[in-house]
């Protein structure tokens, strides 16, 4: 498929989730017809077609023989960039920031002990170059900056924990743990928990016990998931 198909595939893939998400094309329904479609998203009925298809293929939309498909309810979606995509919506916020959290909790402990006892003098000096980049980005009102080295932190932990199958899991989810960041990071206090939990975390690498980096891991997505739930969400 030539690059400016792709690009324009991907545009009935993304202007369809948006109809979905914003509740213009809703689960359970028939799409509109194919010609009407098509000119709601500006592109041929061939582009609409392979569009369909990519959605398909995520369980977005169900094919119906001899009828046109039906939009799939969101809990039977199967591709990660569809559900991320409604997660990021306003109307599942709550929820989302708790799964991805739940998510995050799997993922990351499970990171940091495998991190331990494999990770390198040099695996060391980055994480304490992006820790005293934390610091300093706190104490300087930063937040963008913050956030970048919070994120460069766990990367190095993923990479030092050396699975490809566990890097490429997270990967799709970038932009998500980006906004999620961002939004949590603005708070102050919440900075500072990080900076504290952070700093165990360098320690607990340190030492090379996949123990001690599994449990500070854990204590850090706890504090997380507080600051969350006190801080962001007002609970």
């Amino acid at each position: 498929m030539k690059p400016e198909r792709v690009t324009r595939t991907q545009s009935v893939v993304d202007g369809l989730l948006d109809e979905i998400i914003a509740g213009r094309l809703v689960a359970g329904e028939t799409l509109p017809a194919e010609a009407d479609l098509a000119a709601l998203l500006g592109v041929s009925r061939l582009t609409l077609r392979e569009g369909v298809r990519l959605l398909q293929a995520q369980g977005v939309i169900v094919p119906v023989p001899g009828s046109r498909h039906r939009v799939a309810p969101v809990d039977e979606w199967t591709g990660l960039e569809a559900v991320v995509r409604h997660s990021r919506s306003g109307g599942a916020r709550r929820r989302s920031s708790l799964e991805l959290l739940d998510m995050r909790v799997m993922f990351e402990t499970g990171a940091a002990e495998l991190a331990a006892p494999r990770c390198s003098d040099e695996h060391i000096a980055r994480l304490e170059e992006l820790l005293e980049q934390m610091r300093m980005a706190h104490a300087h009102g930063d937040v963008p900056g913050f956030v970048d080295a919070d994120l460069a932190f766990h990367d190095v932990i993923f990479a030092a924990a050396d699975n490809r199958i566990l890097v490429a899991s997270v990967r799709p989810l970038t932009t998500m743990l980006q906004d999620s960041r961002s939004e949590t990071s603005a708070v102050l206090e919440i900075r500072e928990h990080a900076l504290v939990e952070h700093a165990a975390v360098l320690d607990a690498m340190r030492s090379r016990s996949p123990e001690a980096a599994r449990e500070a891991m854990a204590s850090h997505m706890r504090q997380t998931r507080d600051d969350l739930l006190h801080y962001v969400l007002g609970e």
